[in-house]
């Protein structure tokens, strides 16, 4: 059958298209075969021999691949949908574009109108396979190998990934919507511009990993390991009432108060926000948690920030004049040439009094952060926590450290206050 499937590919007489649908192929040694286009929908497949076959737009609906050998197949355009491949080897196959939808088919052979079944791709060895713009929504790939997988505009919508093993897989611009990624390895994973709104990533490995634009709505992020990964959230991704909060606030700074409403984000959760040169001065963010928040050039003079979770944030070159941080904690924060000083007070008439308003760190947890070249002119430091803090070439003068620890911070270059005698 194989020869005449040939005869019909090249469209020399004789030949005839190979339909194997419904057939038992159970162990069959198809290696290296030529089964492009081939009719396989509901065959047996199971403990097949495919290695390095060509299955390019083959119908496979709801076939039976069971701990089957596809090493190296190309399985381009193939319908899939509905098949059973748990614990199939595919490691290095190509399966882009390939539809991994659910399916179900009815006897005769015929596709079904019944709630389809979902694509079993679990435990399945998918290292370094192509399955860029494949289609697997709501496939179940836990378990499964897709180390340095191609995932690049794939659709895996609703798929079951807990426990999958995808370190530095690409999964750029993914449709990762809903997905389960409990317990997945994700370290070095390119997910940028990916859409991650609502999936779930508890004791999900995200270390290295790259989130750069991806969408991330209606994710919690607080049961996995973010460490070094390259993360920011724009403000839409957040809530519309966290997004009119921010909004409205610009409108209060263009217009002097005039119009827009003054931002009251107290409590709220903005971890990994992307602020960066974003006016928030004068905001109420008492409580907030900012873990990891890009506020890179932002201006948050008088902000209050009391107790506020800013660990890992990055604040670098932001303006916090006269801002209150007493009690916030900024371990780990990067905060080079940031400003902490005193603000001149102005009247009513907008003229200055002459009374200056320090930032206020009191009791601040500024843990190894990194304080390289910033300001802290008359700021209050007391009880501030600097341990292992960097301060190299940071200006303190007329700073209040009374009773701040400064066990093992860098001070070379450090302009520290005078002290009194």
């Amino acid at each position: 059958m194989l020869s005449l499937h040939e005869r019909w590919l090249a469209q020399r007489g004789g030949g005839k298209r190979a339909d194997f649908a419904l057939a038992d192929l159970h162990g069959v040694n198809f290696s290296m075969a030529n089964l492009r286009m081939a009719k396989l929908a509901g065959a047996n497949l199971a403990r097949a021999i495919l290695t390095g076959a060509d299955l390019t737009e083959a119908d496979l609906f709801a076939a039976n691949l069971d701990r089957a050998d596809l090493t190296n197949a190309t399985i381009t355009k193939a319908d899939l949908r509905g098949a059973y491949l748990r614990g199939a080897k595919l490691r290095g196959c190509n399966l882009r574009e390939a539809d991994l939808r659910g399916g179900t088919l009815l006897a005769g052979g015929q596709n079904s109108g019944m709630t389809p079944k979902v694509v079993d791709l679990s435990g399945s060895d998918l290292e370094k396979a192509l399955l860029a713009r494949a289609n697997a929504t709501g496939a179940d790939l836990s378990g499964a190998i897709l180390i340095d997988a191609e995932l690049v505009g794939a659709r895996l919508t609703g798929c079951n990934l807990t426990k999958a093993q995808l370190e530095r897989a690409n999964m750029t611009g993914a449709d990762l919507k809903g997905a389960n990624f409990t317990g997945a390895n994700l370290t070095a994973a390119n997910l940028r511009d990916a859409d991650l709104s609502g999936a779930v990533v508890d004791g999900a490995d995200l270390r290295g990993a790259d989130l750069q634009g991806a969408r991330l709505a209606g994710i919690d992020l607080s049961k996995a390991n973010l460490t070094g990964a390259n993360i920011a959230r724009s403000a839409e991704s957040f809530s519309t009432e966290i997004q009119k909060t921010l909004h409205e606030h610009q409108d209060w700074i263009r217009s002097d108060g005039r119009s827009g409403v003054r931002a009251n984000l107290a409590d709220a959760d903005l971890t990994q926000i992307d602020l960066r040169n974003v006016n928030l001065s004068a905001a109420t963010l008492r409580g907030t948690k900012l873990v990891g928040a890009k506020l890179i050039g932002a201006s948050l003079i008088m902000t209050d920030l009391s107790g506020a979770d800013l660990s890992g944030a990055d604040l670098s070159n932001a303006v916090c004049d006269g801002a209150n941080l007493s009690s916030a904690v900024m371990a780990k924060a990067v905060l080079r040439e940031a400003s902490f000083c005193a603000v001149d007070m102005k009247g009513p008439d907008g003229k200055p009094t002459g009374r200056l308003w320090s930032a206020n760190l009191v009791d601040c947890n500024l843990t190894e952060a990194d304080l390289t070249s910033a300001k802290l002119l008359r700021a209050n430091l007391t009880d501030a926590k600097l341990t292992r803090a960097v301060l190299r070439g940071a200006v303190l003068t007329d700073a209040t450290l009374d009773n701040t620890s400064l066990d093992g911070a860098i001070l070379d270059g450090a302009v520290l206050p005078r002290i009194q005698g």
